[in-house]
């Protein structure tokens, strides 16, 4: 939830995986196409529909307003709105300004890159994990540095198979481990953290796929700045062609890493490094992994958010946090909702407690040079948790009351703000997916709202939810 090596091929880039890897049979494409043509259509017919309402109850609207502003409560709140909006108003035109001011930083040469250890933890993954071993495999890094370590995490299907059939092909390239039992995915890198040797360790998820310049584009930034401390990766949809949500996603996804994590690289504060293609420099590891791996939250061991958690961890002992948007990973993502909503409770419930561990030191001085970016970005994020609650019981009081009215301005406002994720994908990418955008934003706004403020509510609850 961001680069090419030169500001010509930033605007003009196009890339696309290079293998879906998982082939669909022509009639799942025809039956994904027909569901696609209705979703679209109907999410701009919903648009239009709440325009036209918007148009003709403009005197409705103005008395709402006016009601508001005449009791003590309305004031109130018509003050706060209108507060926050200049404030996340003035958050995106900074975050705009830092986004182009962003550039990735260019392969260093061969010589220059450090010995790296990939480690990819794997659970019933099946043969998926075959795929991004192999993919690894390919990269362009100079092989006498790199180290491949795979770490079984107690599968209960054929993924230590197709492990063993990874090793057939690359023999001594390729270290694979199994462990006794299911420990959950931060005690699977713990152990590789051990095992390797490498000045850099990345870590990838079992269902991704890197490009051939991924990993030398990744390390980078630990050459040309000795400050840095984590590299995020650049995440797309690896099968946004099986399913409706995957494509929703994929425009999601492009918005959050290569717009909003540019902006926070520009401040050398990444909030996180994903575990689908992330990088971390040793001695940064080492320096909090006994605290990371016995990490709790009220009294329960965490086993969820350990990618959150490494990168708060390193970003507290003053190092910076960086994204590179041209190393790219392919990463599987829910194709159902009820995945969705799971995979979105737990990223929710980690997001909640790593937001009170930085609060912890992000007002110290935890680093030297600039430290108010790092700031104002935990203040928006904490804005965004603290006023959940609030929003969504003036949402239900504003639906018993004004229905029409809700319906309408949520949908008008729909088509406006997601207009920019619209032209932003289209930019980047293609034009026709970049639609998406909206069809996206009324799934969430009337089908994932609930998220954050039950993230909230059971934040201590431990579970991966989306292991099968």
């Amino acid at each position: 939830m961001q680069t090419t090596p030169t500001q010509h091929s930033d605007a003009t880039h196009t890339d696309e995986p290079l293998d879906k890897h998982q082939p669909t049979t022509s009639k799942t494409t025809k039956n994904t196409n027909d569901w696609a043509f209705l979703v679209q259509g109907s999410t701009f017919l919903l648009m239009i529909i709440g325009l036209m309402f918007v148009w003709a109850l403009q005197h409705e609207f103005t008395d709402l307003r006016a009601d508001r502003i005449n009791t003590t409560w309305g004031l109130i709140a018509v003050m706060l709105a209108t507060t926050l909006f200049f404030y996340k108003a003035g958050m995106f035109i900074y975050t705009l300004y830092l986004y182009f001011r962003y550039k990735s930083v260019p392969s260093v040469s061969d010589e220059e890159l450090p010995t790296c250890t990939v480690i990819v933890p794997a659970y019933n993954e099946g043969k998926q994990v075959y795929d991004t071993l192999m993919s690894l495999a390919a990269s362009s890094y100079p092989q006498a540095k790199l180290q491949l370590l795979s770490i079984d995490d107690g599968s209960k299907d054929n993924t230590w198979y197709w492990m063993q059939e990874a090793k057939k092909v690359l023999g001594d390239r390729l270290a694979i481990y199994q462990q006794p039992k299911n420990q959950g995915k931060r005690h699977a890198l713990y152990r590789g953290f051990h095992l390797g040797t490498g000045d850099i360790f990345v870590t990838v998820d079992s269902d991704s796929i890197v490009k051939e310049d991924t990993l030398r584009n990744l390390v980078s930034p630990f050459i040309t700045n000795p400050n840095c401390g984590a590299v995020a990766g650049n995440i797309r949809v690896l099968n946004n062609e099986k399913a409706l949500l995957p494509k929703m996603l994929d425009v999601s996804f492009v918005l959050s890493f290569e717009f909003v994590r540019s902006a926070e690289s520009q401040l050398n504060s990444v909030l996180c490094t994903p575990g689908a293609l992330a990088a971390y420099r040793g001695t940064t590891v080492f320096a909090c992994l006994e605290e990371w791996i016995n990490q709790t939250f009220m009294g329960t061991p965490s086993d969820i958010g350990e990618d959150r958690a490494m990168t708060n961890m390193i970003l507290k002992q003053g190092y910076h946090v960086l994204f590179q948007r041209n190393a790219y990973a392919y990463t599987n993502v829910p194709e159902k909702y009820t995945g969705l909503y799971k995979m979105f409770i737990r990223w929710g419930r980690s997001n909640v407690r790593e937001s009170i561990a930085m609060s912890k030191y992000v007002f110290t001085n935890f680093r030297k040079g600039p430290k108010l970016g790092t700031r104002l970005l935990f203040i928006s994020q904490s804005i965004e948790i603290l006023m959940s609650y609030p929003f969504i019981l003036l949402m239900f009081y504003f639906v018993a009351t004004h229905p029409i009215l809700f319906l309408s301005s949520t949908l008008a406002s729909i088509l406006v703000v997601s207009s920019f994720s619209v032209l932003f994908y289209a930019k980047r990418y293609k034009l026709n997916q970049s639609f998406w955008a909206y069809s996206y934003s009324i799934l969430y706004t009337f089908g994932l709202f609930w998220i954050t403020p039950y993230a909230i509510a059971t934040a201590s609850r431990s579970g991966w939810l989306t292991r099968g």
